[in-house]
């Protein structure tokens, strides 16, 4: 089967997905379950693109399914534990205010169908690197892909859970998380995601996949100036000692923390 036959199918996989999960958000009056499925879709599709390859480098397509199924189960539960018993995110909660009656539709094609066509756009390296047999072995390049992924979990996995046992404390409330790993940087979650991506990529590159760049690229924007960091840091800009933080650690790529100066 060809590389754009497949590719396809797991669009059409994801679409389906996404439509169902939108009949689902219509019953719950609730599009944020949307963001507990990104996660999951790319194990999901990536699984897919396991099956579609019998030809690829068996080795290569098991890494692969390991660090993505690895990432993308742990922050499906860590956003459904996050959110259970939460209310809609404000984000679409002002959608739904603006939108109106309009919005159970609109919101299939604004929140669902977007976000899943993003998705499929990203999984390109995860094909790209089990849809060939060549080379028989695994390469430097999996090897760097490999660490760049673990050292991009553990900011990732490492900043959820330090910030989660931050916000448990009643004694933190209003307080800036700024121990662990959040002394080397203000989104070590953001980081970690798009580390990981980086690692899938250079996997991918492996095997011959190498145009698929554009996907960390597009994953790291996103989590920079769109949903991520940008976005988050407006919220937190007027949190009492924000400021002080934010002047001397690093935004993004982590790195120790700057001195006053006196």
């Amino acid at each position: 089967m060809a590389f754009l036959a497949v590719y396809l199918l797991g669009l059409a996989a994801i679409i389906g997905a996404m439509l169902l999960l939108w009949l689902i958000s219509l019953l719950l009056k609730n599009s944020s379950i949307v963001d507990i499925f990104w996660g999951l879709g790319f194990v999901i599709v990536n699984w897919i693109y396991f099956t579609l390859t019998p030809d690829g480098f068996i080795s290569r397509k098991l890494l692969i399914g390991l660090l993505v199924s690895l990432w993308g189960l742990r922050l499906s539960t860590h956003i459904f534990l996050r959110n259970l018993g939460k209310p809609e995110d404000y984000r679409y909660q002002k959608w739904r205010k603006e939108n109106g009656s309009q919005w159970w539709w609109k919101s299939f094609f604004q929140v669902f169908l977007l976000q899943g066509l993003l998705l499929w756009i990203i999984s390109a390296p995860l094909l790209a690197a089990q849809f060939t047999s060549q080379p028989e072995h695994l390469t430097w390049s999996d090897f760097v892909g490999v660490i760049v992924w673990l050292v991009g979990f553990y900011f990732e996995a490492m900043g959820d859970y330090q910030l989660s046992q931050f916000l448990s404390k009643p004694e933190n409330k209003g307080k800036i998380m700024n121990k662990g790993v959040w002394r080397y940087t203000r989104h070590p979650n953001y980081f970690g995601d798009s580390a990981q991506w980086w690692g899938y990529y250079l996997i991918a590159a492996s095997a011959g996949g190498w145009w698929t760049i554009f996907s960390p690229i597009m994953m790291t924007f996103l989590l920079v100036r769109v949903s991520g960091v940008a976005l988050l840091e407006k919220t937190m800009e007027t949190r009492p000692g924000y400021k002080e933080y934010a002047e001397k650690t690093s935004a993004f790529i982590p790195w120790f923390p700057l001195k006053k100066q006196s």
